[in-house]
């Protein structure tokens, strides 16, 4: 049965969902970094929110780990490069809170515009200042957007029906996305010219970060005035500070800080700054739909290998996942196959998908092949740091698909490119859905791939199955079975033998005497 740690507050409907699935789930909130290292190591699954740190430190400790469930959206608090180095699977919720999200940045527009925070406290206090509290009117106003995605979308939306202006720049905003939005796509440079309210809803990169510099921000209209409910660290809180005391900026309203829990701010002394502690996600609606989104991810990953919202493999859905699952199992076979045979310096990979395996989701296909390929050769490769470990390595994979096929429904061709040359390797499924090689350096052959194997490149000469045999039958090797295949009669001949257990390297060693050997390995699958 597997195992997950719920390390930080989710909803009770999330247990349920990993108890109705046959999932331990064991609820452990507020452990410290030493705590949860001390017990990560017997758990499957981590799932949190943003309080608990996913460290380099942390994912060492967590030998059986597959999977991180973020429930929410941002993963700052996750170190995924260090996840999928350990072949953790991290996930998220991207969609679960995008309308709260969204609301809250509606709210925080309006609250700027209206100075509200200011003009309550001013009220309570027994004041009644009428004329300080002027404010802006939304309707005709031109609100900026940086990061139209599934939030910035619909922040957009809420504000075409204040009757705002919408301008956004999002490098990957098609201009057809745009035009369905009713929205206008522009640079950064001329958003920041135009806009009258600013609104961000990009993630924090190292190409968002400080997106709105103190540079960014003298280029604004005077009298903008910025909401930030998206990340800290977009914006350069300081600059801000001094921008609005200067006159430039009205004013602001953020849910989001460069260091959170946020203590001080030169932001937080400004009447016309509206701030709140990063509840954008925080409705009953929203946190009740990441916990029950992020359990059924984690489940369905778990007991059935399907991979939604994961931010370092790609997507396998839960009807998918069935389908590919052979193919899995012949990917990782073939990878294996060419991985076990490299003996010099791996320099590139070429996949080759063709007839029905071309029209599924060949990502994760891929992921496994590399996941074969390198395994024999490295150790603590896996289906997801697989992709990682090839760069790291400046292994190109090229991958190929085609629709067209000759003599088979479905073929996987794996060519791998060494010092010492190329040399290729086919598979497909047979009509009982099980794997087979159907091609080695071009030899046509037939074999199932067992337990252990043996691997033979030979010259095609008479005599030569009988003293192999006679040789194994010596060394008490049994044969299972006996696959053959040669390019010509006389010429280069391949065979693969299934075997019934190891076969002792001496045993290796009398074969390569054989005159007629060109080659041989076992091989283990």
């Amino acid at each position: 049965m597997p195992r997950v740690l719920i390390a930080d507050k989710l909803s009770p409907a999330a247990v349920a969902i990993f108890a109705e699935r046959g999932i331990e789930a064991d609820v452990k909130t507020g452990l410290d970094p030493a705590e949860l290292a001390g017990i990560i190591g017997g758990y499957d699954g981590l799932a949190i929110r943003s309080s608990t740190r996913v460290t380099a430190d942390l994912l060492a400790a967590a030998t059986r780990l597959k999977v991180v469930g973020r429930a929410g959206i941002g993963v700052d608090n996750v170190d995924v490069d260090a996840a999928t180095e350990h072949g953790v699977v991290v996930m998220n919720t991207p969609f679960g809170n995008s309308v709260t999200t969204a609301e809250h940045a509606i709210a925080m527009l309006l609250a700027t515009a209206r100075q509200l925070p200011a003009a309550d406290r001013s009220t309570r206090a027994g004041k009644w200042e009428k004329s300080r509290f002027v404010g802006v009117e939304l309707a005709s106003k031109t609100l900026g957007i940086i990061g139209c995605g599934n939030i910035g979308s619909i922040v957009a939306n809420r504000a075409q029906g204040l009757k705002m202006r919408v301008i956004a720049f999002d490098p990957f905003l098609s201009a057809e996305r745009a035009r369905d939005l009713g929205i206008e796509k522009v640079d950064l440079d001329e958003l920041l010219e135009r806009a009258d309210f600013i609104s961000l809803h990009t993630p924090l990169t190292e190409q968002t970060r400080n997106i709105l510099s103190a540079e960014s921000l003298a280029r604004t209209r005077k009298g903008v005035r910025i909401v930030n409910c998206a990340r800290g660290g977009l914006v350069d809180e300081a600059a801000l500070a001094a921008l609005i005391e200067s006159g430039h900026v009205a004013g602001a309203a953020l849910d989001v800080f460069a260091t959170e829990p946020a203590r001080e701010s030169p932001l937080f002394a400004l009447d016309d700054v509206v701030v709140t502690p990063h509840l954008g996600a925080s409705t009953a609606e929203a946190q009740e739909k990441v916990a029950l989104e992020i359990a059924e991810q984690m489940s369905d990953y778990l007991l059935k290998g399907a991979i939604v919202n994961a931010l370092n493999m790609p997507s396998v859905t839960a009807e998918e996942a069935p389908r590919l699952k052979p193919y899995m199992l012949l990917a990782e076979q073939l990878g294996s196959f060419a991985g076990q045979l490299t003996e010099t310096g791996l320099e590139g990979v070429t996949i080759r998908y063709a007839g029905e395996v071309a029209r599924l989701n060949t990502r994760p296909l891929t992921q496994m092949i590399l996941k074969g390929l390198l395994s024999p050769l490295l150790a603590s490769v896996n289906m997801v740091n697989a992709p990682a470990v090839a760069r790291s390595r400046d292994i190109g994979v090229t991958t190929v698909e085609t629709e067209d096929l000759e003599g088979y429904q479905t073929l996987i061709a794996v060519e791998v490119e060494t010092e010492r040359g190329r040399r290729e390797v086919c598979g497909t499924l047979i009509h009982d859905g099980r794997p087979r090689v159907v091609r080695i350096r071009g030899i046509e052959i037939e074999a199932r791939l067992a337990d252990h194997m043996l691997y033979l490149r030979n010259s095609d000469t008479p005599g030569f199955i009988g003293a192999l045999g006679g040789l194994l039958g010596d060394a008490g090797v049994n044969i299972a079975t006996f696959h053959l295949g040669r390019d010509r009669p006389g010429g280069d001949a391949i065979a693969m033998l299934e075997v019934d257990g190891p076969v002792p390297e001496a045993v290796l060693r009398r074969i390569r005497a054989l005159p007629q050997v060109l080659q041989v390995k076992a091989l283990a699958f």
